[in-house]
């Protein structure tokens, strides 16, 4: 039988990487909360730095294109995996299936590339102190994350472009949402092939950014003997936050991708739990890291419950 005579016509996918009858509800119930939380915090970050003309700054404007990343990334997939855990809504169309399966990879790939660009900020503000507002410009800032955006957006094409001409012979998702993996495990082909095409960008991606960001800090490091005691203490706010972030972006990450790899087996639940956690994780820490560790945010945020406490 040819594929075109085992194939189906999709209109719809099945979500079946929950089960259906016996909802994890607890789970459901903790995923909104921190969706909701990273939806707060990283809309704050947005809010506060565009309205602040003193916070227009290269620094902080890799923050909040940071934080619109965060919104993206976490907003791409995690509305899906908690309508199947409250509400049981375990459907969602081909064509959006298509564009979450995007968006999510642009995200995914952003996130890497804005702590990439931010590293990078911290590098030239450590090494060249005195040519740093010279050398970044808030122009030049915003060229350099439009160009990542395109980078972004044009690797991924990659995903969309392979899938959808595909036949498909089922229509369940192996996974929580549209992950690509889930929608090539329905097509009527091998995706092996497939799977290794996307782990080499991955991989690319992936190392690329992770030298790029240890090479900076090494970097930095070695210039960190010829500042002053308080310019040491300001780096090494700025350095601890970026960090945090970084970890919480790449250690699921390294897991997921790399750990599996070279022959380590997830189960179905432990591989699931990872991917939420990629999702989730870095999109709840990096607001909440740069809105409690930037002197100038975290001043707006106490002067606004000082108003808010004075007016009560």
């Amino acid at each position: 039988m040819s594929l075109q005579n085992a194939s189906i016509k999709l209109t719809h996918f099945i979500i079946g990487g929950f089960d259906t009858v016996k909802r994890p509800v607890a789970v459901g119930v903790v995923m909104l909360i921190t969706y909701l939380l990273a939806v707060f915090a990283s809309s704050v970050n947005i809010i506060f730095i565009v309205s602040d003309k003193q916070l227009h700054k290269p620094m902080y404007l890799l923050i909040c294109n940071l934080a619109v990343v965060d919104l993206l990334y976490t907003s791409s997939a995690t509305p899906t995996m908690i309508g199947v855990l409250l509400a049981g809504v375990n459907t969602i169309s081909y064509v959006e299936c298509i564009i979450q399966m995007y968006v999510y990879q642009v995200g995914a790939t952003m996130e890497m590339l804005s702590l990439t660009i931010m590293a990078f900020d911290r590098l030239i503000a450590i090494i060249y102190p005195l040519q740093y507002h010279s050398y970044l410009t808030i122009t030049r800032t915003l060229v350099f994350t439009n160009i990542l955006w395109i980078v972004a957006c044009s690797l991924v094409l990659f995903t969309p472009v392979t899938a959808t001409p595909l036949p498909h012979c089922n229509s369940r998702l192996r996974y929580t949402f549209c992950d690509y993996a889930a929608v090539m495990r329905t097509t009527c082909v091998n995706p092996e092939k497939y799977f290794n095409q996307t782990a080499i960008i991955s991989f690319f991606v992936s190392f690329f950014t992770f030298t790029f960001i240890c090479l900076s800090y090494c970097g930095i490091l070695f210039f960190v003997k010829k500042i002053s005691n308080n310019d040491k203490k300001k780096m090494g706010s700025t350095l601890v936050s970026h960090l945090i972030c970084v970890i919480c972006l790449y250690c699921p990450q390294f897991i997921l991708v790399i750990l599996t790899r070279f022959g380590v087996v997830l189960t179905l639940e432990e591989r699931q739990g990872s991917l939420i956690g990629t999702i989730l994780g870095p999109s709840l820490v990096n607001p909440f890291v740069y809105c409690l560790r930037t002197k100038e945010i975290k001043s707006k945020i106490i002067k606004i419950f000082r108003k808010v406490i004075t007016a009560g």
